[in-house]
Parts: C-alpha cells; sequence; structure tokens
C-alpha cells in the first residue's frame, strides 16, 4: 500500500506541473491542502503533510500578473519584498522573511542559479525573466537541509512542461520605454522521452535610474536574451535521464563609473553578465527506493565597460555533485538520503564543501506528520559544522469537508565568509578596520508557527516566524573599509497573514507581512518594509475567454542608508492592471498597465523606479498529438 500511495504521489506531481499550451482564459485554482509540494524534503509530499512555510505559483498566475521580471511576480506572495535599483537589469534583491538577498537560493530545474563572482554568491535575479517559467515554490526560512546550510530560503522554479504531443508557442510584446519581449517555446513528448526549448529576447530603453543630478540624464536600457532547453529520456521502466542547459546574456546601461588608467568619471558605463549552466542527472525509481545522481556547473562571467573599456571583470563557477535517495518501504517511516560535494571559485580562488543529511518523515498517521533532519558538512577553510531541522504538522478534518491544520517547524544553518568577501579584506583595497578583521562564519536559526483553514471556495492561513543571524557579515558603508562582522544577532520576526477565495467566477486573494528586524544595535535593518500588503482580484468571463485583473501593493516603514546615515524610505502603494481575451483557443491578446496610478516612490535611496506604463502583446499557439 505505501508503494503505491508514493507512486501515486509521484504521478499527482508530474500532473501538477503540466499545463496546458496556452492559460487561455482557465481559472487559477488556489493552493488546496492536498496539491503536493516537492520543494520542503526533495520528495512529493501532499501540502497537508508539510509543516513548513511553502507557498506556490503556477504559469497561469505569472501570465496574469504579466510582469515580465519574474520577482515583480514573486513579490506579491507574503514575507517576499524585492528592492531594484533602477529599472530592468539593475541589481535587485529579493528577501524572504527580512533576510538578505544572497541567503536564499534560486534553483531552475535543477541548476543553481548562484554566482560565487559575486560578494556573497548570490543569485543574479535582475535577469530572471517570467517567460517559460511554469512553476515557482518559495520555502521560507533557514529550512534548506538537503539544499545546503546556507540556504536561508529556497526559490525552487520549473520550467514550463508540455502535455504529449509536439507542442509551440509564440509571445511578443510593446510597451513604455521602447520595451519590446519576443519569447518562443517547443516541446514534445511521448512514454519514451521528452523535451522542450525556450528562447526569449527582450530590450528596453529603460529610464534614467538615478536622482543624482551629476550622473546624467539620459535613460539606463537593457538587453537580455535568454535559452533555456530541458530534456529526459526513460530507459526502461525504472531509469531515468534527464539534461538541461540554460545560457542567459544581460548587458545593463548604468550611471558613473571611471575609464581605466585615467580613472575620470563617466556615464558611458555598461555592466556585462554571461551565465551557461549545464546539469545532467540519472535517476533510478524502484518502487520503495529511489537514487538520483547529478553533475551541474554554472559560469558566470561579468564585465564592466566605461566608455567601451573593460573597467572590471569577474569569474564565478559552481561545479555540484549531488546524490539524492528515499527509502519508503520502511515500518511508520520514510527516509531521504544524500551527499553533495560543491566547489565554488571565484576567479583564480576556489573552495569545496562536502555535505551529508538524513531526513526522516513519519508515515504512521493520516493526521499528524512529523520530519527530523540533519546535515553535517565539512568547508575547506572553515571546518566542520552541524545544522537541523524539525517539523510538525497536525490536520483535522472538518465534517463539512473543509479541513483546519496546524504546523511548526525549527532550523537551524551556517554561512562561511565567501572567497570574496576574504579576498578583499586581504587585498590592497581594504584597510583599518576591515583589513584587521578575521571573519568567522554566521549562523542562524528559526522557528514558526502557524494554521491553516481550507475549504473548496476559500483557505485561510496564519503564521508567527522568528529568526536570527549571528554575527552577520556586511560591508563597511561609513568609511568603506572592507568587510566587517556584527557582534551579535540580526534578528527578523513577524507576521503571516493570508487569504484566498474563489466565488464563481471572481478570485480574490490578500496577504500582509508584519516583519520587525533589527540589527545587534537595535537599528532597523535595511530596506526592510515592517509592513507588505497584497490585493488581488481576477475576473473571469465571457465563457471564461475574457480575464481581468488587477493588483495592488503596499510598502510601510523601511529605512536605507545612505553613508552613516539612516534615511526613511516613503510608504508607497502601486497598482497593477491586465487583461486578456482568448480570441480563439490559439490566439490570445492581452495588456498591461503597470503603475496605474503613476505612484513616484523609491525601494532604494537614490534610485529611480518606473511610472506609469502600457504594455499590449499577443500569443499563439500551435499543437500536434
Amino acid at each position: 500500500m505505501k508503494n503505491n500511495s508514493r507512486m501515486r504521489a509521484r504521478l499527482i506531481a508530474c500532473s501538477a506541473a503540466a499545463l496546458p499550451l496556452l492559460a487561455v482564459g482557465a481559472e487559477p485554482q488556489p493552493q488546496r491542502i492536498d496539491e503536493i509540494i516537492i520543494t520542503s524534503s526533495r520528495v512529493p509530499m501532499p501540502l497537508r503533510q508539510v509543516g513548513t512555510s511553502v507557498s506556490v505559483i503556477t504559469a497561469e498566475q505569472i501570465e496574469h500578473h504579466g510582469n515580465l521580471a519574474l520577482t515583480d511576480v514573486l513579490r506579491q506572495l507574503p514575507a517576499v519584498a524585492t528592492t531594484n535599483t533602477g529599472g530592468a537589469g539593475k541589481s535587485t534583491s529579493l528577501r524572504v522573511r527580512g533576510e538578505e538577498g544572497f541567503r536564499t537560493l534560486a534553483i531552475i530545474d535543477g541548476l543553481r542559479l548562484s554566482d560565487p563572482g559575486t560578494p556573497q554568491i548570490a543569485p543574479p535575479l535582475e535577469h530572471l525573466l517570467s517567460n517559460g517559467i511554469g512553476r515557482v515554490e518559495i520555502l521560507r526560512g533557514p529550512q534548506g537541509l538537503s539544499y545546503g546550510a546556507d540556504a536561508g530560503g529556497i526559490i525552487n522554479i520549473s520550467s514550463r512542461v508540455f502535455e504529449p504531443g509536439l507542442r509551440a508557442t509564440v509571445d511578443a510584446q510593446h510597451g513604455r520605454y521602447g520595451t519590446q519581449q519576443v519569447g518562443a517555446m517547443i516541446g514534445a513528448s511521448n512514454a519514451r522521452a521528452d523535451f522542450s526549448a525556450a528562447a526569449t529576447g527582450y530590450s528596453t530603453d529603460g529610464f534614467n535610474m538615478s536622482l543624482d543630478d551629476n550622473a546624467g540624464r539620459d535613460a539606463d536600457g537593457y538587453d537580455n536574451t535568454t535559452f533555456h532547453l530541458r530534456g529526459g529520456l526513460n530507459l526502461g521502466e525504472a531509469w531515468r535521464i534527464d539534461l538541461v542547459h540554460r545560457d542567459v546574456s544581460g548587458d545593463t546601461e548604468y550611471d558613473t563609473c571611471n575609464v581605466p588608467v585615467t580613472f575620470a568619471p563617466t556615464h558611458d558605463c555598461v555592466g556585462i553578465l554571461d551565465q551557461q549552466a549545464t546539469r545532467g542527472a540519472i535517476g533510478y525509481d524502484g518502487g520503495s527506493i529511489t537514487h538520483s545522481l547529478s553533475y551541474a556547473t554554472t559560469r558566470t562571467d561579468r564585465d564592466n565597460l566605461a566608455n567601451g573599456l573593460s573597467a572590471f571583470t569577474s569569474e564565478g563557477e559552481l561545479k555540484r555533485w549531488e546524490y539524492v535517495g528515499t527509502a519508503t518501504g520502511l515500518p511508520g517511516l520514510d527516509l531521504v538520503f544524500g551527499g553533495d560535494l560543491e566547489e565554488a571559485a571565484n576567479g583564480g580562488v576556489g573552495r569545496d564543501n562536502t555535505g551529508m543529511y538524513l531526513e526522516a518523515i513519519s508515515d504512521f498517521s493520516d493526521d499528524l506528520h512529523l520530519t527530523a533532519g540533519a546535515r553535517h558538512d565539512d568547508n575547506d577553510d572553515f571546518g566542520t559544522n552541524s545544522s537541523y531541522r524539525v517539523s510538525g504538522a497536525y490536520v483535522h478534518d472538518l465534517a463539512s469537508g473543509s479541513t483546519l491544520k496546524f504546523r511548526s517547524s525549527y532550523g537551524t544553518g551556517f554561512r562561511a565568509p565567501s572567497p570574496y568577501e576574504i579576498a578583499y579584506n586581504a587585498g590592497s583595497f581594504a584597510y583599518p578596520p576591515a583589513s584587521l578583521v578575521k571573519l568567522r562564519q554566521e549562523t542562524s536559526k528559526g522557528h514558526e508557527f502557524g494554521v491553516d483553514f481550507d475549504t473548496q471556495t476559500f483557505q485561510l492561513a496564519a503564521t508567527w516566524f522568528d529568526q536570527d543571524v549571528e554575527d552577520a557579515i556586511f560591508f563597511d558603508l561609513d568609511t568603506f573599509s572592507g568587510y566587517l562582522q556584527d557582534i551579535g544577532r540580526s534578528t527578523s520576526k513577524g507576521i503571516e497573514l493570508s487569504a484566498v477565495a474563489s466565488l464563481v467566477r471572481w478570485r480574490l486573494t490578500a496577504n500582509h507581512t508584519w516583519n520587525d528586524t533589527a540589527l545587534p544595535n537595535g537599528q532597523p535593518r535595511r530596506r526592510r518594509p515592517e509592513h507588505l500588503t497584497n490585493f488581488g482580484v481576477s475576473y473571469f468571463g465571457m465563457d471564461e475567454r475574457l480575464n481581468l485583473n488587477a493588483f495592488y501593493r503596499f510598502s510601510r516603514d523601511s529605512v536605507d542608508q545612505v553613508g552613516a546615515a539612516l534615511v526613511p524610505l516613503d510608504d508607497f502603494a502601486v497598482l497593477d492592471l491586465s487583461a486578456t481575451w482568448s480570441v480563439t483557443d490559439t490566439v490570445q491578446l492581452y495588456g498591461r498597465l503597470e503603475n496605474a496610478l503613476d505612484e513616484d516612490y523609491r525601494e532604494v535611496a537614490g534610485f529611480n523606479t518606473a511610472g506609469r506604463a502600457a504594455y499590449v502583446g499577443f500569443r499563439m499557439a500551435y499543437s500536434a498529438l
């Protein structure tokens, strides 16, 4: 019985990922308690069994939002805050529950987007477009365990999956700031093999990113070309091979840089990113036991040009072997176990980290679900470390067909100083106090309690969380001496509230996050709004061929730092509108009005944000069964 249940769960997970060719007029379904979640423990689990906090967004919801940057879609979720420094392609941070963006791990089809060439091995989220994305799961809190002890949040992205047969789509849109995007996808699948390929070309003239009058008044544009290839081959009933390749090129114009040799300031500045990532995996599914072995590389090359001359370059490379196994034939519990060997290189400086983990998942009750896991890491520079996570969920099925779920989790982690941080403090640009600091690893912990209420027509959720990072590493913005380390705890605690209601042709969503953050000295942490609120309204009419959407987001009580001074950021509210009309089953027209009220606001001190902007486009589909 257990093996059959596990196999059904895997089939449901695959079915949940499979999406129609065009999501035209399809009403998005709310996240139900029986939905299959993969990110929490690396195995398919119904949401009712998951004790951690996981949010899901589907391809249909991404299309209804319409935003070109995936981060602009994800910011509509509870406890997710995004800051951007001046438009498309500019530096972007996504903070989950108030933690730094570099503590959030971004994965797409198993590929890690982390760039060891950046100071904190962060993913270049500003170059991640929403086109071609099929599903996103966000795991909140320091719950990494099987992903790595330094994962303070997980963004697990899946590319679009096509139904059986040969299928293709073309998407094109145009709008303000000279913005154009053209995308195409093609895929085919049968019982033996499947593949998909997506290509996206994006270009915008942009707007002046800086508020500084001395930084130039020119528009700062951005170009992006993204290719994503994915294929799989079933070798009999038990074995499967998967291959993924991703290639992203982004050119970003920005204000104020120095010409090499003369160090004379100029406004003709361009940042170039080229990221290539490849992953191969072989898996075995024997019913009660599974094995998966993969190898992946991610290489990121950056060049910064001033008046056409190379002013600064970086090379980051991530190589990762990973094994994941499961055992589900044991009495009362299932096991997830594995190990990974990761080498992160910044130019000529590299470092290995070896990790092993084991997690037990209870299987003795339909109502009470428990997990307990531990991880052991061996780092070349910082020795051995151990971390762990426990979670629990209790589900009470009510007579009305609704369910009440109580959940809780506690997790720990650590982050070793990056090769860049160490090299910078040892280099010629650093001086006291940073040059005298011997950086230590950061440690983190977090716990949460939540309750979920689920019916056929609406869902309610409330979560209280409390987490902290001890000895956090930061760059000295007072004297620019290098990287320093806080002595003490940087805290983040708060409450997440969310609601979803489906009323015939209407779908209403709302969430609010209260997030209280503090540095060891008691000051608030920078660029963390204390209050984030999102409202969404969707209407489906004309036999579901017409879809109208409105999304309203509020941000309040946020501060930034300029030099040594804290600067309050103004509260703001932004309204986005979108509409789609299915002309036929294969042709769809759509339009979008971003920042419809033309709100003038700042997410980062000194940087502009986009004003009111209108976009129009179409999608066409082809299928051959």
